[in-house]
């Protein structure tokens, strides 16, 4: 544990180092794309990020490849290297696309030829587990097609949910942290060797994400752009097909007995190989919903729009950085849920707590609507935004008189909040649960769904 914690150190602390130069560069490259429709930031932000997060990569694998304990992955499995050759050629796609802006096709198939270079490289799934069956072998050509689906499906989805300040590297940190510890208890507790490089993959992935969001929190200063977003979710997919289709499972010894015991004992085995589909649930289903909204309204399937989840979520009144925190809360919910699951599947009592934390997910999601307000004696005690705003009795006047002139439910919504001598509430829509005041000067957003 102790080399892997090193290691990760070593890939937060260069991404971190490096991620201010790079910023720097990508202004001076030009690498700062205008707001575009569908953007949530306000001034145009540098991208290119994923320059510091690649060579953080290369400091976490040249690092654990000198570590007594590590530097045997090296000696005995060649997916380091394959790791390294695909991450490459996807980053140096990536980078070309946050200055170009290269066409989606184009990137499609880079992906794949990536994803190909890491299959030609012995980074592939060699069988599946079924339950109630075993191990069951795939030819080269079901394995090569079933790798190369899974490194793109990914990819894509990671992609697709990178629309927030520090949205995808948190989500991606929380499923790297999930899956790391269910690589390494594979690989310590039960002493499967042919689980380490997943672990140092998580290892590695967890470092470079949390090098990054202190430069990527909100309000960013610098974006990871494809050239990052593509290559954590490639380190993510590497990790899952290195566990999922190398690990022999047989192992473990949980096919002993009937069918029925067998299926029963090897059920907590089988969720947490699911694990990498499951933390990336959410923007796997922000990837489906996309593709048949763009699909529905006639549009082409990579076509940008502003209809993601964490546009739902800023439409109905969180404000940005609530948003990205709802995002992480279901995020670290799913990964470790089904992690504890794992664990301890003989006891039930793990369903309670998971229910009721989704039950506090649920009322967090939809807190805008109930707009609640504290009573005078707890405002104190509550955020600025729960608070009754008093404003001055001239002001109150004028506001009232402007809402008298006004028509519709905004009018008379600011006509009682005159009367009560508070300030006019503005439409969640027009800056999300923090709004205090229309912002005129910034281009009318689309709703979301809507062709930008």
């Amino acid at each position: 544990m102790r080399d892997y914690l090193l290691t990760l150190c070593i890939t937060a602390a260069v991404t971190y180092l490096l991620t201010g130069p790079v910023r720097k560069f990508a202004i001076a490259a030009g690498a700062m794309p205008e707001i575009r429709a569908r953007d949530v930031h306000r001034e145009p932000t540098p991208r290119l990020g994923g320059i510091a997060m690649f060579f953080g990569l290369c400091a976490g694998l040249l690092v654990a490849d000198h570590l007594d304990r590590l530097n045997s992955v090296f000696a005995l499995s060649n997916e380091p290297r394959a790791l390294l050759s695909g991450a490459a050629l996807i980053w140096l796609i990536g980078v070309l696309d946050d200055k170009f802006e290269i066409d989606a096709l184009i990137k499609l198939g880079g992906q794949m030829i990536a994803a190909g270079v890491m299959v030609m490289q012995g980074l592939t799934i060699l069988w599946l587990p079924i339950p109630g069956v075993g191990m069951v072998g795939l030819t080269q050509w079901q394995g090569t097609l079933l790798t190369v689906a899974l490194v793109v499906l990914t990819i894509n989805a990671v992609n697709f949910v990178d629309g927030l300040d520090g949205l995808a590297a948190g989500m991606v940190c929380i499923a790297s942290a999930a899956f790391f510890l269910y690589a390494y208890r594979l690989w310590f507790g039960y002493g499967i060797e042919a689980a380490a490089p997943a672990t140092l993959f998580a290892a590695v992935l967890m470092g470079m994400c949390l090098g990054f969001l202190p430069h990527n929190m909100h309000p960013a200063r610098i974006f990871m752009g494809d050239s990052g977003s593509m290559l954590i979710g490639l380190v993510l997919a590497a990790s899952a097909i290195s566990i999922t289709g190398q690990v022999d499972l047989d192992t473990l010894k949980i096919f002993e007995g009937s069918t029925r015991q067998a299926t029963h004992a090897a059920l907590p085995v089988f969720i947490p190989l699911l694990l990498p589909l499951t933390i990336i649930a959410i923007p796997m289903a922000d990837l489906v919903l996309a593709i048949v909204r763009r699909t529905w309204n006639g549009q082409s399937p990579f076509a940008a729009d502003r209809g993601h989840l964490h546009h739902r979520l800023l439409e109905i009144g969180h404000s940005h950085s609530r948003a990205v925190w709802i995002m992480y809360f279901w995020s670290a919910l799913i990964a470790f849920g089904t992690l504890t699951y794992s664990v301890h599947s003989a006891s039930m009592w793990i369903m309670l707590p998971i229910v009721a934390l989704s039950a506090v997910g649920l009322v967090l999601l939809l807190l805008p609507r109930f707009q609640p307000r504290a009573p005078r004696w707890a405002e104190s005690f509550v955020p600025p935004r729960y608070r009754r705003r008093k404003i001055a009795p001239q002001a109150a006047e004028e506001a009232l008189a402007a809402a008298r002139a006004g028509t519709g439910p905004e009018g008379a919504a600011a006509a009682q909040a005159g009367e009560a001598g508070e300030r006019p509430r503005v439409p969640a829509g027009v800056n999300g649960a923090t709004a205090i005041g229309a912002r005129s000067h910034l281009p009318e957003r689309r709703k979301a769904g809507t062709p930008s």
